[in-house]
């Protein structure tokens, strides 16, 4: 699994952990946020998914990475919304385990999913948060899901 930094371009996961890890060491009396969120674009033939690892030094500012991968058109949004979920969930598991192994089992992830109150996705909204709550992190959706619906989403165009 590769991710782009904006800052240091392509890194694969260890050398993305090791940039997250040393951005916490940089400033440890910071409190800190690691959030991980997915989002979607359908283009022609095929649905492009990214998935956002955020590490958000709390009022300090944040860095962040992506990763993209492709796969066959999914023209329903529920089968999308689901898929996204489960990207975000895989990614947070190998970087809670890899926080933990740094001696950072303390620092929670979140996943923030692209659902909300409003619009077609509403009804979903029992559905990813249970199988994020029960995976074991916290949820948020929008509003505050700005991992997917903002940092992921910028990267989908």
């Amino acid at each position: 699994m590769r991710f782009i930094s904006p800052a240091k371009g392509e890194l694969d996961f260890e050398a993305m952990m090791g940039e997250i890890i040393s951005y916490i060491h940089g400033l440890p009396s910071s409190a800190y946020k690691v959030i991980i969120g997915s989002d979607s674009q359908v283009f022609q033939g095929e649905t492009h998914f990214i998935t956002a690892v955020i590490v958000h030094r709390l009022g300090k500012g944040a860095r962040y990475f992506y990763c993209r991968r492709t796969n066959r058109r999914i023209r329903s949004l529920r089968q999308r919304i689901f898929y996204e979920t489960s990207l975000s969930l895989e990614v947070g598991s190998m970087v809670s385990r890899a926080l933990a192994a740094a001696g950072l089992e303390n620092l929670k992830v979140e996943i923030h999913i692209d659902v909300g109150t409003h619009g077609e996705t509403k009804d979903l909204i029992r559905e990813v948060v249970g199988m994020v709550v029960g995976s074991g992190f916290q949820a948020k959706i929008k509003p505050d899901a700005f991992g997917a619906s903002t940092v992921a989403d910028k990267h989908t165009k």
